[in-house]
């Protein structure tokens, strides 16, 4: 059997979606479905149904789930020796964070990157989830949440501040919130829960108690739009809040909890040359936008 076949059925199996699937492969979608229908020809057995919420295993599709799983970590064990032993700054690495971290702070670091090591391609990835670094999905990932991985090495690279923020024309029509009574009229707008807002909802459980919750996303950026254009007030970092048109900060009695974030990358390609480039320019370029800690441990 082919392995890219194989390894196309297992992203797959994993998310559940062909479109997922293609962008996490760098493959486009028709030609994922057309993997899929290869490796379902040669078995003669469907091995993923289609269903109203994405692609699920068939029976005979989760039977040779765990054996394929092993065969990959083989694979990308052979992957990442090879990859730990280049040479020269040159070469691709790929980086996942959370959308507006990679829009918002990133990608002006990597800019500069570029252009002192032109041979180097960096491919930053986002997503609701991260990419993988155990399934080499990508090389680096920052995360607001620690790895759990015991092939990850991890450093903690940033602390970022948040704050509470409002458009002027909310504040003229609503007034300044205030925290003695609750923010009592006010409106907010608040991180999904499932996605880490849990922080900020503790937060504003006790200074906002009688404010209405009027939105609720898994973006920032979505959040910030929503603040920008009067919908309510929103905790937000504030590296996104002061950058962000339209929105000045609402002080508070104490300030909203900040957010670490974490760099890691695999064990087995932390001393490629480009890869521990980025990593060091990372954490250089985040300890130089001025909300950084000095725990810069290398991995």
């Amino acid at each position: 059997m082919d392995w890219d076949d194989l390894r196309v059925f297992l992203t797959v199996a994993r998310l559940g979606s062909l479109t997922r699937a293609a962008q996490v492969l760098d493959l486009s979608q028709p030609t994922v479905g057309r993997r899929i229908a290869a490796l379902e020809k040669r078995t003669g057995s469907r091995l993923l149904e289609r269903t109203p919420t994405g692609y699920v295993l068939t029976v005979a599709g989760a039977a040779i789930l765990a054996n394929l799983e092993r065969m990959e970590g083989e694979a990308l064990t052979v992957e990442r020796l090879i990859s730990g032993h280049d040479a020269g700054l040159s070469g691709p690495v790929r980086v996942t964070a959370i959308e507006w971290f990679a829009a918002r702070t990133l990608a002006p670091i990597y800019a500069d990157f570029s252009l002192r090591h032109p041979e180097v391609t960096i491919e930053l990835l986002t997503d609701v989830r991260l990419f993988s670094l155990t399934r080499r999905e990508a090389d680096i990932a920052l995360s607001f949440n620690r790895f759990d991985q015991a092939d990850i090495f991890q450093r903690k690279v940033a602390d970022v501040p948040h704050a509470l923020f409002a458009a002027p024309d909310y504040i003229a029509r609503h007034g300044r919130p205030s925290c003695a009574d609750g923010m009592d009229g006010h409106a907010v707008i608040q991180m999904d829960e499932q996605h880490g807002g849990q922080v900020d909802a503790a937060w504003l459980a006790g200074l906002a108690a009688s404010a209405r919750i009027v939105l609720r996303s898994n973006s920032r950026e979505a959040q910030a739009r929503a603040c920008a254009a009067g919908a309510g007030v929103a905790v937000l970092p504030k590296c996104l809040g002061e950058k962000t048109p339209g929105l000045e900060e609402i002080v508070t009695p104490s300030p909203p909890p900040s957010r670490t974030v974490w760099l890691g990358v695999h064990r087995d390609v932390r001393h490629t040359p480009r890869i521990r480039a980025l990593v060091e320019a990372t954490a250089e370029g985040l300890r130089a936008s001025g909300y950084l800690n000095d725990d810069l441990k290398n991995p």
